[in-house]
Formats: C-alpha cells, structure tokens, sequence
C-alpha cells in the first residue's frame, strides 16, 4: 500500500515537471532564443546575477573564485554549473554568482561595473522584481511598475553597450500564492512581469518564463508551496525545476 502511494506521488510529480518545462519551452519566443543561441566557448564565463531566489546563501567571501559551490549557493545556478562543468569539462568554463538577497532592479545598477561588466561574462543569466514589489508592499520602496521599466530596460542597455557579444537571458519574475504571496500582490505584480518580458524582448535577449513553468507544474496536480514554501523562495524541487527549464530553453 505504501509503495502504491509512493509511486502515485512519484507519478504526479514527474508529470508536473515534464508539463511545466514544456509550457515554458512553449511560452519562449523560440525565435529569440534563435537568434541569441551561441555555443559554448573555451573558457567562457557564466554569470548569475540577481536577489535572493539566484543568491541562495552563497558564500561572498571567496566569490571571485568561480565553479565553487559554496560560493554558487544552494540554489538553481549551483545546480546549472553542476551541468555544465560535468558536460563540457574540456572547456574549462567559468561559473559565477553574484545575486544578493533583497536586491532590486536599482541595487543592480549600482553594482553593475563591478559585478557584472568588469567580469565580462559570455552568458548573463538575470531574474530580478520580486523585491520591487514586495520592499514596495512592506512600505520599504516606492518604486513603480514604470519604474521597473525604466531602470530594467536602462541596465540591459548599458550591458549590450559594454558587452555587445554577451547572451543575455532574461528570467521571468515569479510569485506563487502561498506563504507571503497574497491578493495584495494583483494585478501589480503581473504587470511588472509582463515589463520583464516587454524588456526581453525589445532587446532580443533570451526570455525564461519561470511564472508559465510554475503554473503548469501546479496546474499538473502539485501544490504551490511544493515548489515554493513562502510563494517566493523556491525549495530544492523549484530550484531543480528552474535549473532544468533554464538549460533546455538556453540551449547550453
């Protein structure tokens, strides 16, 4: 009987995975993907950037050292490197973290010299605007969707001005409604993710759509707080989701 159980939720959680890393293939305008895809180089860097979801307790102490795992955190970018280092090990690929909890699209602009353009990645991975909208609803930010706009389409600007041959992936913000995730969140919220989207695609990037992934998956049988225990935090199976998504939708 307990075998029975264990395969059925074994069952349910295979095929909420499998549905949400097609629903997102699906929802990814695969012609910008196209035209952004490069192949993997000798000694490409690989860099993560972003708040808490990408930071993921990373050791910042020791983060110029890339392909650490203490310093990748315990999150979707650890998991990704992991991939990619065992798969292309002849290509002595560089893999960073540089995400800090709490960071807004603002936060990013301030560090980006440093964090991002002076590392010059080959690929720039951002998910970033929960904050924006939480700091705001906690009363500790006053930011505006149009604000969003402006500071996230600014930033991806001066990156394609620096670094005119970086890929740069942008990820879909998301919120899953558990945990701190609530009514107050909407419509707001999903205004601010369709300017991530609007932002990606004015400036032909590859576009992630982790909100899609995760209304399938929860759609397939599974509950939110599987996936995300406070609606924003992913557990280790979010995290594994995000991961698989990002990679088949990248094409590394």
């Amino acid at each position: 009987m307990i075998t029975n159980i264990l395969d059925r939720r074994q069952m349910l959680q295979s095929t909420a995975i499998a549905a949400g890393i097609a629903a997102a293939l699906k929802a990814s305008p695969v012609c910008l993907a196209d035209e952004t895809a490069r192949s993997l180089k000798e000694g490409d860097v690989i860099l993560f950037q972003g708040d808490s979801i990408t930071d993921a307790g990373r050791d910042r102490n020791s983060e110029g050292n890339p392909n650490n795992a203490r310093t990748l955190g315990n999150g979707y970018p650890v998991l990704i490197a992991s991939e990619l280092l065992n798969d292309h090990a002849k290509l002595k690929l560089q893999v960073y973290n540089r995400g800090i909890s709490g960071h807004k699209v603002p936060d990013l602009d301030n560090r980006w010299q440093k964090d991002c353009i002076d590392i010059k990645p080959a690929v720039l991975s951002i998910l970033v605007g929960v904050n924006d909208i939480w700091h705001k609803l906690n009363g500790n930010y006053d930011g505006t969707v149009e604000t969003y706009n402006t500071g996230f389409t600014a930033l991806v600007q001066k990156t394609q001005d620096a670094l005119p041959d970086t890929t740069i992936v942008i990820c879909e913000p998301f919120a899953l409604r558990s945990g701190a995730v609530n009514d107050s969140w909407y419509p707001e919220f999903d205004e601010r993710r369709a300017v991530a989207k609007e932002v990606a695609q004015a400036a032909k990037t590859i576009w992630v759509p982790f909100q899609t992934m995760f209304d399938e998956a929860i759609a397939a049988g599974t509950e939110p707080q599987y996936w995300a225990g406070d609606g924003v935090h992913p557990t280790l199976a979010g995290h594994a989701l995000m991961a698989q998504t990002w990679r088949k939708i990248v094409g590394v």
